[in-house]
């Protein structure tokens, strides 16, 4: 028998199968989805077993697998051709793809150790495999028949396999003892056991005391409660007395965590509807993708965890998307509190163990419901019934790293694969989205209002241009007279910056010398908080500097606002508000962004100051009144989604006033009050801004009227960056049909980062039937120019043109 696989090495000409003898030993061990270790040339690789044949084409010499590296698959059948699909319309490798859907610690070297459950029943395999000991750590020691024997037993369940991560999380283990003696027994022991021997009859009486029918107990309760110590413990596994056994246990990150339980609510006339016409398609089994556009606070998510119920009640599982991690924490409360341990979550907030058990937990079908973020989308969930994506507008959906994958592509291809139908759910949808709802590709379903009638609240727009002939600081005097109006009703407030740090750059006023990244083509920014001038964009740190490097002059001076400069200020405007700020900085630590989300929900500070990670998906009853410092932050970014997103962000912000029974209010502060996507933000008017902007975009020749690929050339060398560009250029204009459009090469907006420059070339078109052909033979070429220090990368639909 022969398998194919996919060997762990990143190069085109070896993007496909190899064929590998797989040992006799190992002939009934070997499964699909498996990974095994393999010799390639000199050396020893990992790789993924792709197939299992009987008979080889291959006329040369075909070397063995040397060993399975797992004991069973941790790709499915679907996650394979799933991962054959996104290598060839993603154009990324084969392995990237599939270690892209495993967890953390999948994807690191690790080791395995055998256990024994139970030393009587197999005497034999105790002394002879175990050497007497209940596990065997030294996996390496065993030849391939013992190793083959040994995972026939664990099929068997006679054996366990544990996981001993090198350099990363571990397993988590419990010591469990278990009782080897009756009660009856445990009286007689105690009976001759010597008067002096005080703690030992003490441990005796203990475990005489356990209930009859409780035969283990934990280790640490066990000694906690009774105040024994290890040796004591030690003592008694020497007398025969009780039998040590390490077992896995689960990292779960909400564990001690209770959720109060909740049921469904009546859903008013809109969302009924709504329900009702994806559960007729369900019931019918009718695949289709709906886009789910409704208002902020329209009840999208009593919809899902209603849709969901209705899967699970039919013994299916169900996935839930949403964008952000700071999302999840609202979104879990909720899917814990409705379905218990039903739920999974999956995002990077988690550590590799928690994020590993998870998984298991997943795999085992311990769970039928994941909710997560991006990734969570290769859940090895199986018999998927619905797959909801909330707020499906967001970037962060598409991976910016190879694979560049887009996790609504995913959701729809895994829900063709499933008969399923996908939820994309929006108040203010994607226009690609929207688009292809219009031209009947996804259905269109819509709540045009809250879901308890409360009305959208009211937006001021205030001209700063205006505003700086009697009054220059950050807050506007009409903002600092509703935050002050807030404060004194005991009402919440949620300010809105989209720009962390303290100040945007630091320059000199005598010779204009500004602080730069020696690294990027980019200002550094000043953090006050930890005194450092910073680079968001390859990490570099340096001191702020007291006099100027170019003129020593000492007259620097700090430019732009960050949210720490606005907290400052705020602070020193209202020094009784109690101020939250939510930025990357606050929030880089494990649980701090349920920590601060919780803080401000529970009603312990007045004002939640933020960046975009606050504007979405957060729901407090208490909030009355939201404030945009600088609408403008993103809209002359030189990207042609830069109105959209402006858009998107201000009535997502918006929405997070007067969700409670009390009514909202909403202050834009901009330079640019008459620009259409804030003025139509302002109404709320998602439907005028989509036909204004559909037009601009057409007269562009940009998305949805077109499809885009980016290809972006870089190395250390700008002049050989460039030549590599042109020569692509070259080649695509050489295949490419003359309906396509060509632009570039250009430098990137920000031309070097990380010591790299950046060259980009846009392909725009509606149909090419030559791209594909072209962008794979452009793979093969970027293996060839790797040597010369140049990286070509591939992305089909990019989300960013900077």
């Amino acid at each position: 028998m022969y398998a194919k696989v996919i060997v762990d090495v990143w190069a085109n000409q070896l993007n496909r199968p190899f064929d590998y003898l797989i040992p006799e030993e190992f002939e009934d061990i070997i499964e699909v989805g498996m990974r095994v270790a393999v010799p390639f040339g000199s050396r020893t690789v990992q790789g993924f077993v792709m197939d299992i044949v009987l008979e080889t084409t291959f006329e040369g010499k075909i070397s063995p697998i040397i060993k399975p590296m797992d004991l069973e698959p941790v790709l499915t059948p679907e996650m394979i051709l799933l991962g054959q699909h996104m290598s060839q319309t993603v154009f990324a490798f084969l392995i990237s793809c599939y270690q892209t859907m495993l967890p953390p610690m999948l994807k690191s070297k690790y080791e395995k150790y055998f256990h024994l459950k139970d030393p009587e029943a197999y005497p034999e395999i105790y002394q002879n495999y175990f050497n007497g000991e209940d596990t065997v750590e030294d996996v390496g020691q065993f030849t391939n028949q013992e190793l083959a024997k040994l995972l026939r037993l664990r099929k068997e369940g006679v054996v366990s396999v544990e996981h001993k991560v090198i350099d990363k999380a571990k397993v988590k283990m419990e010591d469990w003892l278990i009782r080897l003696q009756s009660p009856m027994d445990y009286q007689v022991i105690q009976a001759a056991t010597p008067l002096k021997a005080t703690k030992q009859k003490l441990f005796l009486a203990a475990l005489e005391a356990l209930p009859k029918e409780q035969s283990e107990i934990l280790k640490k309760d066990f000694v906690d409660q009774n105040g024994f110590t290890a040796a004591d413990v030690k003592t008694a596994i020497s007398k025969g007395w009780v039998k040590l056994e390490k077992r896995p246990v689960n990292r779960d990150p909400y564990a001690g965590r209770e959720f109060t339980q909740t049921n469904a609510l009546q859903l008013n006339e809109a969302q009924q509807l709504v329900f009702d016409e994806v559960l007729h398609d369900m019931r019918q089994d009718i695949v289709k993708t709906y886009l789910l556009e409704g208002v902020t606070g329209s009840g999208k998510t009593e919809l899902y965890l209603q849709w969901i119920d209705e899967v699970i009640q039919k013994g299916k599982s169900a996935m839930m998307l949403v964008p952000e991690i700071s999302l999840t924490p609202q979104m879990v409360n909720r899917f814990k509190s409705r379905f218990g341990d039903r739920v999974a979550v999956l995002h990077s907030g988690l550590s590799a163990g928690e994020k590993f058990d998870e998984w298991r937990k997943i795999k085992n079908k311990e769970a039928d419901i994941v909710v997560g973020a991006r990734s969570s989308i290769f859940a090895p969930i199986e018999d998927i019934g619905i797959i909801i994506l909330d707020e499906e507008h967001e970037s962060s959906y598409k991976q910016e790293e190879n694979p560049r994958y887009h996790a609504r592509d995913i959701a729809i291809w895994r829900a063709r694969y499933h008969h399923c139908p996908v939820i994309l759910g929006s108040a203010t949808p994607s226009l690609e989205s929207r688009a292809r709802a219009q031209k009947s590709v996804y259905q269109l379903l819509e709540l045009p209002t809250r879901a308890k009638d409360q009305p959208l609240p009211e937006v001021k727009i205030i001209d700063m241009k205006q505003e700086y002939s009697k009054n220059r600081g950050t807050f506007s005097l009409e903002l600092q007279e509703a935050i002050k109006d807030r404060l004194d009703k005991k009402e919440q407030t949620v300010l809105l910056l989209n720009r962390r740090g303290y100040s945007s750059f630091v320059m000199c006023r005598d010779c204009g010398y500004v602080l730069e990244c020696p690294n990027c083509d980019i200002s550094l920014t000043l953090h006050m908080d930890v005194h450092q001038m910073k680079c968001h964009y390859c990490g570099f740190e340096t001191n702020i500097p007291r006099r100027c490097p170019k003129c020593f002059e000492n007259q620097i001076r700090y430019y732009g606002t960050g949210t720490q400069k606005v907290e400052e200020e705020l602070q020193e405007l209202f020094p009784e508000a109690r101020i939250i700020r939510m930025d990357v900085d606050t929030t880089r630590k494990k649980g701090q962004h349920e920590a601060l989300l919780n803080k401000f929900g529970s009603n312990q500070a007045d004002i939640l100051l933020g960046t975009q990670m606050i504007a979405k998906g957060l729901d407090f009853p208490n909030v009355t009144l939201v404030g945009v410092i600088n609408a403008d932050t993103s809209l002359n970014i030189p990207d042609f989604r830069s109105f959209e997103r402006t858009f998107q962000l201000l009535t997502q912000v918006a929405g997070r006033a007067g969700r409670g029974d009390l009514a909202g209010e909403v202050m834009i502060q901009s330079f640019n009050p008459e620009n259409y996507a804030i003025q139509l933000a302002k109404s709320h008017n998602y439907r005028e801004f989509y036909a204004r902007e559909m037009q601009v975009r057409h007269m562009g020749n940009y998305p949805p009227y077109v499809f885009t690929t980016m290809i972006t050339v870089s190395s250390e060398e700008e002049g050989l960056a460039l030549r590599e560009a042109v020569k692509i250029r070259q080649y695509l204009e050489q295949i490419l049909t003359g309906q396509t459009i060509l632009l570039g090469p250009t430098p990137k907006s920000i031309a070097r980062i990380n010591k790299r420059y950046y060259f980009q070339i846009l392909i725009k078109y509606k149909r090419e039937p030559q791209l594909t052909r072209a962008l794979n033979e452009l793979m093969l070429q970027t293996q060839q120019t790797t040597a010369n220090k140049v990286t070509v990368s591939i992305d089909v639909e990019p989300m960013s043109f900077l």
